[in-house]
């Protein structure tokens, strides 16, 4: 999924949605939901930073190859620049702390906790005079009061550097989404590479920055991989890196920073019930009410998108 804007400009609110939004939308609601899942798999074999790091490596360098296939031009010195801010917030905080926090909180509790996106991403904005909705405003407080109710939960209870990391995983990923739309405090933008090109630089950046957390970390893999771990980690690099992460830069340049923050309400569901069903985890009925209220929220979001 590719663009022809360098930068992230403001998003255009008009009332109609796209197909392209649709599209996108789409694979970060669905195909994020499941990679939570996968993630888990995947860490029989390839420890956290390890995997984040391959998986992002080598997304990027497919995507790259695609690009310039293309005919795509080298990032400058610049946008290179900004592709290692945005990496080291969104993909090695984000990814990076998701994943370590999967080695003790389930799947589908940790991806009910990121519900707390959008609440942050609002939080953060309004030094730039950015205010949501009624209707947004509305979607996050349930987002709010569900990832509340899911904190107080036996899983998270349970992990304290389990809730830390999800917890920072979340922090990180919505000051990226926030400097990518908005640009630094100070006026300076972050400047992405054209299309296809920029979101390869991104991962690339971000994966070396994982890499070196795995080796500082100690982290080895486990060799010859586990089938279904390595089936995992190469459903990560396709699905989730190539198609989902694009499609959610798309929705940062293209839609409001609250509909491309909505993956956070509709990936509960889908990670909750993949992690029951096929994951054998357990979920108590105040962690499922905690994530059909987070889900609540998405309605608001997209009728106020809509209005």
């Amino acid at each position: 999924m590719t663009t022809g804007a360098a930068t992230l400009p403001h998003p255009d609110r008009s009332s109609a949605l796209p197909w392209l939004i649709v599209a996108c939308l789409g694979a970060t609601w669905f195909i994020w939901g499941s990679t939570y899942l996968a993630i888990k798999w995947a860490l029989v074999s390839f420890p956290p930073f390890f995997q984040m790091g391959t998986r992002f490596v080598a997304a990027g360098l497919l995507l790259g190859a695609w690009a310039a296939w293309r005919g795509a031009r080298w990032p400058s010195r610049g946008e290179w620049l900004s592709a290692w801010v945005l990496g080291a917030l969104m993909l090695g905080g984000g990814y990076g702390a998701t994943a370590l926090a999967q080695t003790s909180v389930s799947s589908g509790l940790v991806v009910a906790f990121i519900a707390v996106v959008p609440a942050l991403v609002a939080l953060m904005q309004l030094p730039y005079g950015v205010r949501p909705s009624r209707f947004e405003l509305g979607g996050i407080a349930l987002g709010l009061v569900g990832v509340t109710l899911l904190a107080s939960g036996q899983g998270f209870s349970a992990s304290l550097p389990g809730l830390l990391a999800v917890a920072t995983a979340c922090i990180t990923w919505s000051l990226g989404t926030v400097w990518a739309m908005q640009g630094l405090p100070g006026g300076r933008q972050l400047s992405l590479a054209p299309g296809a090109a920029g979101y390869a630089s991104q991962m690339l950046a971000g994966g070396v920055l994982l890499l070196l957390a795995a080796w500082v970390a100690g982290e080895r893999p486990v060799l010859p991989p586990d089938t279904r771990s390595l089936l995992s980690w190469l459903y990560l690099v396709v699905a989730g890196s190539i198609i989902g992460f694009s499609a959610y830069m798309v929705l940062l340049q293209r839609s409001s920073p609250a509909l491309a923050s909505s993956y956070t309400f509709v990936n509960p569901v889908i990670g909750l019930v993949l992690g029951v069903t096929l994951g054998g985890e357990l979920v108590s009925g105040l962690e499922w009410a905690a994530a059909g209220l987070a889900t609540l929220g998405v309605v608001l979001l997209l009728m106020g998108r809509l209005r």
